[in-house]
């Protein structure tokens, strides 16, 4: 699928994209199953209206369906929410969601019926929905969560002025949903983002809700997505790159850059590639200062370079290949060698790049590394301590002694947060690089000359 925007570069997703076969077959196994309506009518719990109109449109669906609901469609919005609000047996629950959820299809327009609810009671209609994914995180029944979730997300995209506060609880639902071992409940939760985000009003509620954009990055960097989970979570990251202040902050939290590129290096489909270089145009377009470095850092420059020279189907591809392209070479030169130095070492991935085996490098920029409470040298030493790839351990060994040999008084704050110890240790290290580095690191912090 294309990535398309509208005119003012704001992103345009389609409003019937929580799809998922999971959820569909559980209820079908539902449907069809007897609700006891009359029973509930003879015991007061509904009125003898009310029953009228749900015997009206049970088991309708389609245009059989819609003969009816369009006819009373407020009507019907304030008798299904609220049944959700007096009823509390799960298979009538069950039965009321599937009965909505057959109302939405395929049918935003009807969202209406419900949303006019918020003119006489403001926590209409979301409250009665909410309430069941917050108490279905503590249930074994998740059909009644998804459900709720995916009529909640219908609900929100079709607003004129979506509810903050009904956003900010399911956002805190689908973060917890994507810690879920059931793979269709995930793709579920990142459909609901996909959908829900296209509200420019509530993404900023998503960017603020505690561990959310963590649970997202989590997928890419530890769950080793396939293509299709890697490209609805990127896609979920250019939505939310729209907003200026979310690309200013996105790759210094979570260092998404370097993954970004990473995915787009290996990715085999086309749409996986398109939506990472979309991504990407929107922080160079939103935020360049806090962004250019990092990319330098990775060599962007080098790898739109790449991909500029190949065949694309879509031709979306290669004009924002080149519109990146083209930022980059303009902006590069603008950037001190310290900047592309800080952004390769934030981003944990150091290489034998020129500033390492600089003297006037560490001659120029050595006290930068004393700022904020020794904040970079923590960083090398940090590296030290958690890195497994050789030529990192090579390069963090090699700049903490080039360091060492500029702040000699250095050696004992080194020690003190296990530098040294660390150092003597990677000098039986199996590699031979990071043994050589190690060494001659050794003596600057014993005093002798390396």
């Amino acid at each position: 699928m294309a990535i398309q925007t509208s005119n003012d570069g704001v992103a345009e997703v389609p409003l019937a994209l929580v799809s998922n076969a999971f959820l569909d077959e559980l209820t079908t196994g539902l449907r069809a199953r007897p609700i006891p309506w009359e029973g509930y009518q003879r015991a007061a719990l509904i009125t003898q209206a009310e029953l009228n109109y749900i015997k009206a449109v049970e088991k309708k669906t389609g245009e059989d369906l819609s003969r009816v609901v369009d006819k009373e469609g407020n009507v019907y919005g304030e008798l299904l929410i609220g049944l959700l609000q007096k009823l509390v047996r799960v298979d009538t629950i069950q039965s009321i969601l599937i009965l909505i959820d057959d109302l939405l299809l395929d049918h935003e327009e009807r969202a209406d019926y419900f949303l006019h609810l918020s003119q006489t009671d403001a926590s209409l209609p979301y409250s009665p929905l909410l309430k069941y994914t917050s108490l279905c995180l503590r249930s074994e029944d998740s059909f009644i969560a998804l459900k709720a979730s995916k009529i909640l997300t219908t609900l929100l995209c079709a607003s004129r002025k979506p509810s903050t506060e009904a956003a900010g609880e399911l956002f805190r639902w689908t973060t917890a949903q994507l810690q879920s071992k059931n793979p269709a409940e995930v793709d579920l939760s990142v459909q609901v983002l996909e959908s829900a985000l296209r509200q420019r009003s509530i993404r900023l509620v998503y960017w603020n809700t505690p561990q959310a954009i963590d649970a997202l990055v989590r997928i890419l960097k530890v769950e080793n997505p396939g293509p299709q989970m890697q490209y609805q979570v990127i896609y979920c990251f250019w939505i939310l790159t729209f907003n200026e202040e979310i690309a200013q902050e996105l790759n210094r939290k979570y260092d998404v850059i370097p993954q970004l590129v990473d995915i787009a290096k290996s990715a085999i489909k086309e749409k996986v590639i398109r939506v990472v270089i979309a991504t990407l145009r929107n922080l160079v377009e939103k935020a360049p200062e806090a962004n250019l470095a990092a990319m330098a850092a990775v060599k962007l420059l080098q790898f739109s370079e790449n991909l500029s020279s190949r065949k694309w189907s879509d031709a979306e591809i290669l004009e924002d290949v080149n519109y990146l392209k083209a930022q980059l070479q303009e902006n590069f030169h603008t950037l001190t060698t310290f900047e592309v130095y800080k952004a390769e070492l934030l981003s944990s991935r150091l290489t034998w790049s020129p500033p390492h085996l600089s003297e006037q490098f560490w001659i120029k920029n050595w006290k930068e590394l004393k700022k904020e409470n020794f904040a970079l040298l923590r960083v090398l030493a940090r590296l030290l301590s958690t890195s497994n790839d050789a030529i990192v351990l090579s390069v963090a060994a090699s700049d903490i002694g080039q360091y060492v040999k500029r702040d000699p008084s250095s050696k004992k704050f080194l020690q003190e947060i296990g530098v040294k110890q660390k150092i003597m240790e990677l000098m039986s290290h199996p590699d031979q690089e990071v043994r050589y580095n190690s060494v001659n690191t050794s003596w600057s912090l014993i005093g002798g000359k390396v």
